[in-house]
């Protein structure tokens, strides 16, 4: 008689249920699992294989980028150096302008050509403002030495290339859905700024105004142009940027052969050392998913 009292008065746990809202269940902890959570456990699902070949190829785009900054500084030296005048600056600022919008022609089907003459109207009040502000710039700096403005401006560089872009463009078309980025702005705010601080060292007003107008036609619609080219053939992206390369390494090395070795290294590092080292690190990735993720919408909520 007390076996059976005894037997019918052991408690009965009840079968744990996965449930999201109900308290806690009567015999199991809050945090408790059972055989089942780890079936549901999936390991690098997102991970992406990459082709070495394919993260080279990226990789110029950058290399790109850093030959058309390297021009300009050379641009910046030959002409502090007064090997540049500035009746050759112009003219290089004309065929810089001219070759630009003929490029962006090519792309008609990207860029409207309603638009294009709307930036070339812009351009030419731009111009006519620049010009007349040039005095200003010319003395901008007279209190500060030339040693801060040297070592201002390659910091100013430094950030412009380290928050630039190098996927697109910061100069975007009216009504584009993305906007440009707080770190494509302040990079081209840098550019700018670097270019005002070496053009008030220059010798006359004209030389200022040639070599702001050179700095801002290159790093305002230089990548809108190479991003064009890049989307119009790649193929051909992949030859400009050759082309530019064995341009700046040529014209680096006529100025000092310890730049040209920097700078080759540099190339070498960005297009080739960054790349194999992004493929051997992708064979630690671990990558784990399971019930414990947080939901994600699976649709766009549009207002």
């Amino acid at each position: 008689m007390e076996v059976s009292i005894s037997g019918s008065s052991s408690p009965t746990h009840s079968k744990w249920r996965k449930v999201v809202y109900g308290g806690m269940q009567p015999g199991f902890g809050d945090n408790h699992t059972d055989e089942s959570f780890l079936e549901e456990m999936i390991m690098n699902a997102n991970v992406v294989k990459r082709d070495l070949l394919k993260v080279v190829l990226d990789a110029v785009s950058i290399s790109q980028y850093l030959c058309i900054v390297a021009l300009v500084v050379l641009v910046w030296t030959y002409t502090l150096t007064n090997t540049l005048t500035e009746k050759y600056l112009l003219l290089l600022n004309v065929s810089l302008l001219g070759s630009g919008f003929f490029i962006l022609l090519l792309t008609a089907d990207m860029i409207p050509f309603n638009l294009l003459l709307n930036y070339l109207l812009k351009n030419t009040f731009f111009i006519t403002a620049l010009y007349m502000l040039s005095p200003i710039y010319h003395t901008l700096t007279r209190s500060i030495s030339s040693n801060s403005i040297w070592a201002l401006t390659a910091s100013l560089l430094i950030l412009h290339l380290f928050l630039h872009n190098y996927s697109g463009s910061t100069v975007k078309a009216p009504g584009a859905l993305d906007n440009p980025t707080l770190a494509s702005n302040i990079s081209l705010n840098a550019s700018i700024v670097a270019s005002l601080l070496i053009s008030s060292r220059l010798p006359s007003r004209l030389h200022v105004f040639a070599i702001v107008l050179f700095s801002l036609q290159v790093f305002l619609f230089a990548p809108l142009v190479t991003y064009c080219v890049k989307k119009r053939s790649f193929k051909l992206h992949i030859c400009f940027s050759l082309q530019l390369l064995v341009l700046t390494l040529v014209f680096t090395y006529q100025l000092h052969k310890l730049l040209f070795i920097v700078l080759l290294g540099i190339f070498v590092f960005v297009n080739l050392v960054c790349p194999y080292w992004l493929i051997r690190i992708q064979e630690y990735k671990f990558e784990i998913n399971g019930p414990w993720d947080e939901a994600k919408l699976c649709f766009n909520i549009t207002e």
